[in-house]
């Protein structure tokens, strides 16, 4: 298994293969239809280059003291963001989590940006969110908590297979 460190470089997923299982440590963020949208018609909220995006609607606990937890976490089906996915990637993205796969499209971003597809395992949301250490800021909670983009903290999330490679290869195939 490879543990990825964010922020990520070109170099540390150049090498990844269809089929090789991966952890994440460092910071991802949730992004769904919306947020996808909002990136590519409004502008990215901040840098995406080297960051890793997880196709997810948490359930999230606001406690007494105003900081955030999160109480299941598990991908959504990346299809539906496959008409803004390209141009996120062109931002600078490495990592993109979900299920499912995506089409040629990103398949070709993944290839022109040297960064990968991954997917987690639908059904584990309590599973993933025991690697979830904090809940560091939340973008865009307007568009509501499922479709706002989070700032999480993890240590070895995963595991993750890598479904579509920088190569242009797909586990789809």
């Amino acid at each position: 298994m490879i543990d990825l460190k964010t922020p990520l470089r070109s170099d540390d997923v150049k090498d990844l293969k269809v089929g090789d299982v991966i952890t994440i440590t460092g910071t991802i963020y949730t992004a769904r239809d919306q947020a996808h949208r909002r990136i590519v018609e409004d502008g990215e909220p901040f840098d995406l280059d080297g960051k890793v995006l997880f196709h997810a609607g948490p359930i999230i606990n606001k406690k007494d003291d105003g900081t955030y937890e999160v109480v299941a976490i598990g991908p959504t089906t990346s299809m539906r963001m496959n008409p803004y996915e390209a141009d996120v990637i062109d931002k600078g993205v490495r990592v993109v989590i979900g299920k499912g796969g995506m089409d040629d499209n990103v398949r070709q971003a993944l290839k022109d940006n040297n960064a990968v597809y991954v997917v987690a395992t639908g059904g584990c949301a309590a599973l993933y969110v025991d690697a979830v250490r904090e809940v560091d800021s939340v973008t865009w909670l307007d568009l509501g908590v499922p479709e706002a983009m989070w700032e999480l903290k993890v240590d070895s999330f995963g595991p993750l297979i890598v479904a579509m490679d920088s190569q242009g290869k797909s586990l789809y195939d």
